[in-house]
């Protein structure tokens, strides 16, 4: 009889700590339930390193994520939809951005706040956008030098 305790004690603590990292795993990657949010879109020239999930930040704090991408066959342009946070009030001249965490880290999306007294609305697209910037293309231009700021 003691065995059979012990095993439902042992088996309630594994389900208490598997509960536990589904709703820490959840708040994390932002499909926690309660949340409300309201959708952009914005059109890049290169999306390198966003995908679904990609965050969407604000001065460094995450406020929404990427929840669709896609190509615009007419424009060639990577077409992204993403949420932010209800009650963060986006100025309608804001940019956004592709940034990336660093020389080994990845890339999130950044909301560069304009000083517009007026907001975007659920639905609209932002026109200020900046793609990602290749370190790899950033590197061959260092190594090759610029052939312009060579002396004569």
């Amino acid at each position: 009889m003691s065995e059979n305790k012990t095993e439902i004690i042992v088996g309630g603590a594994v389900l208490a700590v598997a509960i536990g990292f589904l709703t820490y795993a959840g708040q994390i990657t932002g499909f926690s339930a309660g949340q409300e949010e309201y959708v952009l879109s914005a059109s890049f020239r290169s999306a390198d390193g966003v995908s679904v999930g990609t965050d969407v930040r604000l001065a460094g704090v995450k406020v929404g994520r990427v929840t669709e991408m896609k190509l615009d066959p007419a424009t060639y342009r990577a077409g992204a939809t993403f949420t932010v946070r209800a009650g963060i009030d986006v100025p309608d001249d804001s940019a956004i951005a592709i940034s990336s965490e660093g020389l080994l880290g990845g890339n999130y999306v950044e909301i560069l706040p304009g000083g517009s007294p007026f907001h975007f609305e659920p639905g609209d697209q932002v026109e200020f956008t900046q793609g990602s910037v290749s370190l790899v293309s950033l590197l061959m231009k260092f190594v090759a030098g610029d052939p312009e700021e060579t002396p004569k």
